[in-house]
């Protein structure tokens, strides 16, 4: 019966839990910037490099 008290008052678990539901949610909201802009990103990057010069073999 002393274990199982001590159990329901050890909080080290729930601590991990709570830092794994913050990672979680991080990494969700990256990853939905990332779809909703993900598009015009690609068009930026491909403006840039049509304004730096014509395609090139790659190691010239």
């Amino acid at each position: 019966m002393k274990r199982i008290k001590q159990f329901l008052k050890d909080e080290k678990g729930v601590t991990a839990i709570e830092y794994a539901l913050i990672a979680a949610g991080i990494a969700m909201a990256i990853a939905i910037v990332v779809w909703l802009v993900g598009d015009q990103l690609y068009l930026v990057f491909d403006r840039v490099r049509q304004m730096v010069g014509p395609d090139r073999p790659a190691g010239a």
